[in-house]
């Protein structure tokens, strides 16, 4: 019997919810549905407290789990952790150049309208508007 059934199977045995038994373990009804349908695995602090409330070893709760799925699980969430880790990046990397081009354009905007105001006071200085 896998991990997972045999947690759903403990679990039904002792007449508990999911809600109850993530109250018991300090997790929500969600992580407690995750494990229960292989979707992930709890962390070694989880199962030892597992093992403990269903008063069994670690080795009766755990025999038949696949090692490598295991693995394999904890490889995929890492590797979705590091896509959006990268995305993130890429986003606020875009709102730094996005703000950058921003002021830019306001400083040539003001430099514009000071330029035009100028001219407008001073329209015949010549070595001021000099042109070739």
């Amino acid at each position: 019997m896998k991990f997972n059934e045999k947690l759903l199977d403990l679990r039904k045995k002792q007449g508990l919810s999911q809600e109850e038994l993530g109250m018991e373990l300090s997790v929500s009804r969600q992580t407690i549905s995750k494990w229960e349908s292989g979707q992930s695995y709890p962390d070694f602090q989880r199962l030892v407290m597992l093992s403990d409330y269903f008063g069994m070893s670690l080795d009766e709760l755990v025999r038949d789990l696949d090692v490598q799925d295991v693995r394999e699980q904890n490889l995929t969430e890492e590797k979705v952790a590091s896509l959006y880790s990268d995305v993130e990046r890429g986003k606020e990397l875009l709102r730094k150049c996005i703000k950058g081009i921003c002021y830019a354009g306001c400083i040539f905007l003001v430099f514009a309208v000071i330029t035009f105001v100028i001219h407008l006071i001073y329209p015949d200085i010549p070595w001021l508007w000099r042109t070739y």
